[in-house]
């Protein structure tokens, strides 16, 4: 076990931590339990770059049970929680990060988990999977294949598959439904405005909040946002979601006439400069403007600089931009992902990411025992199915099934009305 963190005696706090999500994580504990067990993972290395927390430390800890070797860093300069950190060092994980890393040190720390040769990576961005893919392509004979967490991720992975450049296979967890049906849309619209409220202590109620992109997590924080009491106004390029948006009750349209109305606006497309140029020039005095997508592209920080006549750190996680005309603007979490990167961001609640972890570890075995070919694969429908039943067990929920009568008129096409 080796590990680089900020203070390794914030481990206490630290493990009082993951003890308290770990209490919120049934289904991962089940499997946790079954790995230690099988030991599927035994002689095996895996590398993750992950929002550094305390639910993922108990990612770390399950996939330890299940006999690997576990090297984890940061896959955002401002998400990691340092006493998770520590605790998660003290527990056995190889551990390197803090919060307020500098990009060269977010970077060495990517490296030095990479040192530890892994056989599967687990990533969140893709960060970890383009520096093999680059610089360190002596472990590539080693890699099994890898597992990704995000929508952005699996965007630039398919490109890389298109273009050839893939190298070994990848599982698609964010195209799972257990992932994105919950993750995505109950997980981003949470824990978006637990960050924004705790760092800003606004009033939700009666303002004018502008989401950019409908995605799944766009229509998670809109359907948030309006559960609080705020007038909503999506703003899309696909006329689908567009559509699906208006009939759900919000206001759509373009992003240069959303943004003149706008109290709050909050990007999550996964796209860059979504918000841009002139835009900052329609805004609203007082405008508060935040990210939940995954890199710090979408709200274009240099052109709100150029603007300004100056610029403040009002807190650790908000800064003002004093336009000429004397308007004030508000970043959050320096235009990073805000429900992690913010100074009261916490990511998705433990429930949620009880879900997503148990998609990532079941995925990680699934990788290690069945040989894939180069490509971008979605999890099995099975595994959906076995994380959902468990999440209901959990919870005490009983469902019904289909009687043999019932499945087979189901496969019967000659069956009648």
């Amino acid at each position: 076990m080796s590990y680089n963190v900020k203070d390794i005696s914030l481990a206490p706090e630290g493990k009082k931590k993951i003890e308290w999500v770990q209490r919120h994580m049934p289904v991962l504990e089940h499997i946790k339990k079954d790995f230690q067990l099988e030991k599927p993972f035994k002689g095996i290395t895996i590398a993750s770059c992950l929002h550094l927390e305390p639910k993922t430390i108990n990612l770390g800890l399950t996939l330890l049970a299940g006999g690997a070797e576990v090297a984890m860093t940061g896959c955002n300069p401002l998400s990691t929680q340092d006493d998770a950190t520590a605790a998660g060092a003290l527990l056995g994980l190889n551990m390197y990060g803090w919060r307020g890393e500098t990009n060269e040190e977010y970077y060495e720390n990517i490296n030095k988990v990479l040192d530890h040769e892994p056989d599967i990576i687990i990533d969140d961005g893709a960060d970890m999977i383009f520096l093999v893919h680059r610089e360190r392509r002596e472990l590539m004979d080693k890699i099994v294949g890898a597992c990704e967490e995000t929508t952005t991720g699996i965007h630039r992975l398919k490109s890389m598959h298109r273009d050839k450049a893939l190298e070994f296979p990848i599982m698609a967890v964010n195209d799972s439904y257990m992932k994105y049906l919950f993750d995505n849309r109950y997980g981003t619209g949470q824990s978006t405005f637990d960050s924004i409220m705790g760092s800003t202590n606004v009033l939700i109620a009666g303002k004018t909040i502008v989401v950019c992109g409908y995605g799944w997590c766009g229509r998670g924080v809109a359907m948030r946002a309006a559960g609080l009491g705020a007038n909503v106004i999506v703003t899309e390029i696909d006329p689908i979601r567009a559509l699906e948006a208006r009939m759900d009750g919000y206001r759509v349209m373009k992003i240069r006439e959303a943004v003149k109305e706008a109290d709050m606006l909050i990007t999550v497309t996964g796209n860059v400069d979504v918000v841009s140029g002139d835009d900052f020039k329609y805004m609203k005095n007082g405008c508060i403007l935040a990210n939940s997508g995954h890199f710090n592209v979408e709200i274009n920080k240099q052109d709100l600089e150029s603007m300004s006549k100056t610029t403040k750190m009002l807190k650790p996680d908000i800064e003002e931009f004093v336009m000429v005309d004397g308007r004030r603007i508000y970043l959050l979490a320096d235009g990073r992902l805000v429900n992690l990167a913010g100074e009261r961001g916490q990511g998705h609640p433990a429930e949620i990411m009880d879900m997503s972890f148990a998609m990532q570890a079941l995925s990680a075995k699934y990788l290690l025992n069945n040989k894939l070919e180069i490509g971008v694969y979605k999890t099995p429908d099975q595994t959906d199915l076995s994380v959902a039943e468990l999440k209901l067990k959990a919870m005490g929920i009983d469902i019904d099934h289909l009687s043999r009568k019932q499945a087979d008129y189901l496969e019967d096409w000659e069956e009648g009305t």
